[in-house]
This record gives C-alpha cells, structure tokens and sequence, in this order.
C-alpha cells in the first residue's frame, strides 16, 4: 500500500490550492474530498480584497495574493473568471461618515468616500434615496467553484489522487498521526494535513486535541440568472461581522453545545456573477451548533428586504436561501502549520478573506512542509496560541 507524502483533508479552496501546490513542489499527495456540495467555497462569493493590508505582513501577502490569481490561468490551463470591478461600501442613513473615514484610513489603500449619486453612477441598480454615500475601491473576484475546479484538474496532471470520500478517522498511533481511513479503506501518510473548514475542530478533536477555531453560520440567498446587470460588488461600509468576530473567540463559550456566542448580524450585499446569477446576504450566526437553529424562509425574508431597500430591482428574483460554515482565528490571520504534542498533523484553516490569502499561502506552506522555515509562515503558525 502506497505511503503518500501528505493527504489533504478537504475540497474548498483551501484543501484544493495546498493539495496542487504540494503535487507541483514534487510529493505524492492524495487530496480527500468528501463531496459535499454546501462548502463554504460553494456559497462564497470570491472577492479579492488585495488592497486591504493593514499590517506589512498583511499588505504583502495580499499584495502576493492578487499577483498569484494572475499567474494562475495559465499556470492551471483553466478560466478562473478573475476580473476587477468597483466594490462599493454603502454607508446607511444618518451613519457618522467621519468615523468611517477613519477606520478606513487604517488600510494601507483607503477606499474613497464618493455621494449617493456618484455611487449609484458608479452602479445603476444602487437606489440614491436609500443610502448617504459609499466608499469605493478597484476590487478582483473570480468564481470560486471554476477556481476549485482548475486547482483540481492541474493537480491530477500532476499525478495527484483525489479520493471522493469521506473521512471517517485520523489513525493515532502514540504521538504520531500515521494517516487516515474511510469507510472502504486506511491511507498512510508522512503527514496528514486538515483543511476541512469549521469540520477540522471535529477531526482534530477525534484524537484529543483543541485548537482556536472558530466558525460562522453564513446565510446568503442564489438567485437565478438575473435579467439585468449588477456592475459592482456592494457590501456595507460597517463591517459588523468582523468587528463581531473580534469579540467571539472565548474558548469556554464554543465549548457549549447548542450555545449562541454572540448575536447574528445581517450585512446586505449582493455580487452578480459572469452567468447572471447572484448572491445576495449575508446572515452571520455564531453558534456552537453545526446545524444552526434558524427558520430559513425568515432569514431569506429579512436578506431580500434589506438589499431590495438597496437596489429595488432585486424585488421578487427566483432564488435560494443557502448555508454553509466559515472559519475564523482570534487575530484574524489564518490558523496553519503542525499540531502541538503530535507529530504528522497540520492544520490549513481560519482563512478571513480566504481568496486573498489562501493562493499565496498555499504556496508558502508547500515549501514550509519540507523546507521547516518561512519567515512569513511562521507568523502564521498556530502555536501562537499555543505558546508551542
């Protein structure tokens, strides 16, 4: 039976880009993928934020995030659908601009705050009436599923296995994580590395082990080809999901089951995509619970009623309510490297703003596997919090 160099736990982006880059630095590498299709990828909707570094480490691997996008068309042989639009940031009625502006200011390229009337010039669909302004920036986006999908096939020409099934367990044998076994099979490995999303806390925690992960409920609505255009990506200027996530990383809170964190926030925004569809949300829930506590049809409601303020052309559009988990970290970089007190597991996680961050990254940890050593990786590390 063949000893793979590294299994990859997990089919999004995160799982897909780290499995192509480990093929191409030259190990055998058997990516598993359980096949489900309400990933947090599905249902994301792809923006690049390359311009959103705040700190040098952030500024250069965005700045290396939107480089990689570029290469990677040719690089996969595939159509990722990259391209860059406005990104507008509505600011709401009566909202303080000026504090605004100055949590903006602390991006190293400030969106610009633009009048109603410009925003809507900038995107015809925006009701002028319903908003006091926006901020504005150039923004990237691709599509994730075709992003996925080009991963995917650049890293079976390379001679990559990928397995669609699930994993049922990591074999624990001492300290040493040896490989894994589904419901047909057991797979050795020189390493194991988890990138299964908000699941990894359920994989890690079947051989005893805890790390600072977190996850969201996000809610979004799928329309149906839309009949008309949405020329920009709108989201709003106050960022509650983040400033939330900042305050929902108390370990003893998601030890508990069936436990809100914090409140759920609503952020309406929408993004059109090159085949009409669109995804309209979102709704953020921070509960402990893999399957949320949530009437789907009022959640649809209250997401359709605030982007239709918005943009009244959106009023009544076929669509879908979905839902898919998201991961996230104390410090809002993400969660990576090998586990404490075991040797042969990693972890590829808690990406914020993970198609920025995780071409780049997935590329530095390739080397950073045989190599041991990257100063920018190593900043990552989750033993940062664990003091390892």
């Amino acid at each position: 039976m063949q000893t793979y160099d590294a299994i990859v736990i997990g089919n999004g982006l995160a799982g897909a880009a780290l499995s192509y880059e480990l093929a191409k630095a030259g190990q055998s590498v058997l990516l598993m993928d359980d096949g489900s299709p309400h990933s947090g990828t599905r249902y994301s909707y792809g923006g690049i934020g390359y311009w959103a570094g705040t700190t040098d480490l952030t500024e250069t691997l965005f700045r290396a995030g939107i480089e990689r996008h570029r290469e990677l068309p040719e690089e996969l042989d595939a159509d990722t659908q990259l391209r860059e639009l406005d990104l507008l940031l509505t600011v709401e009625k009566g909202a303080d601009i000026d504090d605004l502006k100055s949590g903006y200011a602390s991006f190293r390229t400030p969106p610009q705050f633009v009048d109603a009337q410009t925003a809507h010039e900038i995107e015809p669909q925006l009701n002028p009436e319903a908003i006091d302004g926006a901020f504005t920036i150039r923004h990237a986006h691709v599509d994730p599923m075709s992003l996925v999908s080009a991963y995917n096939q650049a890293f079976r020409r390379l001679g990559g296995h990928h397995n669609i099934s699930a994993v049922t367990r990591l074999v624990r044998i001492g300290n040493k994580i040896t490989g894994i076994t589904t419901e047909a099979q057991a797979y050795p490995a020189k390493n194991v590395i988890v990138a299964a999303g908000a699941y990894s806390l359920q994989l890690i925690g079947s051989v005893g082990l805890q790390v600072s992960l977190f996850f969201t409920h996000a809610e979004i609505v799928e329309t149906e080809p839309l009949d008309f255009e949405v020329r920009a990506f709108v989201m709003p200027a106050t960022n509650a999901r983040i400033v939330i996530e900042n305050k929902a990383t108390d370990p003893q809170a998601w030890q508990q089951p069936n436990h809100q964190v914090m409140p759920p926030v609503l952020e309406a925004g929408i993004i059109q995509f090159k085949n009409k569809t669109a995804r309209i949300g979102q709704i953020s829930r921070f509960h402990t619970a893999y399957t949320p506590p949530v009437d789907p049809q009022i959640s649809e409601a209250e997401m359709r009623q605030a982007m239709e303020q918005r943009m009244p052309a959106l009023k009544d559009v076929p669509g879908s309510w979905r839902h898919c988990l998201v991961t996230f970290s104390q410090d809002g970089l993400p969660l990576i490297g090998p586990l404490p007190t075991v040797t042969g597991l990693h972890l590829f996680s808690g990406f914020t703003g993970p198609f920025a961050l995780v071409p780049p990254v997935a590329q530095l940890y390739a080397k950073y596997i045989s190599q041991s050593s990257d100063p920018l990786i190593e900043k990552m590390l989750l033993s940062r919090f664990t003091g390892v």
